[in-house]
């Protein structure tokens, strides 16, 4: 049975107050750097981060006579980043391209709907949806609409983008509940990001065209998202998800969009809407409400 420790939890809010803060971050660099190109150089400065932690913890392991890594196949390894990292990658060019016409408060709260789709992703796997889950859905729908929808019933692109980005979201966190059961987390985090920043160098190639007077101006968003939100927070969620029940962990990780909103107004100066804030409200009672235990049934 999959259980959480206090050390799990406290992983999982850590890796939200890291994303919170970065979408600020990512915000500021969106108007500089193309989307493809800024993952691409987030994603090589988490991979070389993390190449060089798993030496580190494997040179200690050793020194300790424990073994020096818990992954049970190199398939399992490559397998499991090729996975991930290609869901990071989309999902974080959608959420990046996004933030280029979206405020970061808003983007984040469009992000944690993967805390509902998580559930319902259970349909396709034979898993019974409790009827909360349902009520869950349409409360998201209708802070979507508050969020999202202007008066003249259209939604803007970068609305859009992140609303697609929650989805993929939802398969990579799904992908990491199954890889981290059989290899280890940081080498399960450096792997993805491997795979990431062969996909984003791809994107990069094929349909931007980034200057190096852009990278530069952005460098400081870039080593904040690369080490911290990529590098140190994804492994945080891969530990925290290990040999735990991901419905709960992703609640803990929902908090990110409380964060980012918390940090965009101070440092951004964002401001929302009266009816933006009230869709807002109603996506977070739609987040907490789908993580609620279900009341089971007295025995007969």
């Amino acid at each position: 049975m999959k259980h959480n420790s206090l050390r799990q939890s406290s992983y999982a809010v850590l890796a939200a107050l890291i994303w919170g803060t970065a979408f600020v971050a990512q915000s500021m660099a969106a108007g500089a750097v193309p989307s493809f190109a800024f993952n691409a150089s987030r994603a090589v400065i988490a991979f070389a981060f993390l190449l060089v932690l798993c030496v580190v913890l494997r040179a200690v392991r050793r020194r300790q006579g424990k073994p020096v890594s818990t992954t049970r196949s190199k398939k399992d390894l490559l397998l499991g980043g090729l996975c991930c990292g290609v869901a990071m990658g989309l999902a974080t060019y959608l959420q990046q391209k996004g933030l280029e016409t979206t405020t970061s408060g808003k983007a984040s709260f469009i992000t944690t709907l993967y805390i509902v789709l998580i559930p319902i992703a259970g349909l396709f796997m034979k898993k019974r949806v409790p009827r909360t889950i349902w009520l869950s859905v349409a409360l998201a729908v209708v802070g979507l609409y508050c969020l999202c929808v202007t008066e003249s019933f259209t939604i803007s692109s970068g609305d859009l983008c992140v609303l697609l980005c929650a989805f993929v979201f939802t398969g990579q966190i799904l992908f990491v509940d199954h890889f981290a059961k059989y290899v280890d987390g940081v080498e399960l985090s450096c792997a993805q990001f491997f795979f990431m920043t062969i996909f984003s160098l791809a994107g990069t190639l094929l349909f931007e065209t980034p200057t190096w007077a852009g990278i530069q101006g952005a460098m400081g968003q870039i080593l904040y998202v690369g080490i911290l939100s990529s590098g140190v927070a994804y492994t945080l969620q891969i530990m925290a998800q290990k040999d735990s029940d991901p419905a709960v962990i992703s609640l803990l990780l929902s908090l990110e969009s409380v964060f980012a909103a918390i940090s965009g107004a101070v440092i951004l100066g964002d401001r929302l809407s009266g009816r933006e804030y009230f869709g807002c409200a109603v996506m977070l009672a739609a987040v907490v409400l789908a993580q609620l235990p279900e009341k089971k049934k007295a025995a007969v």
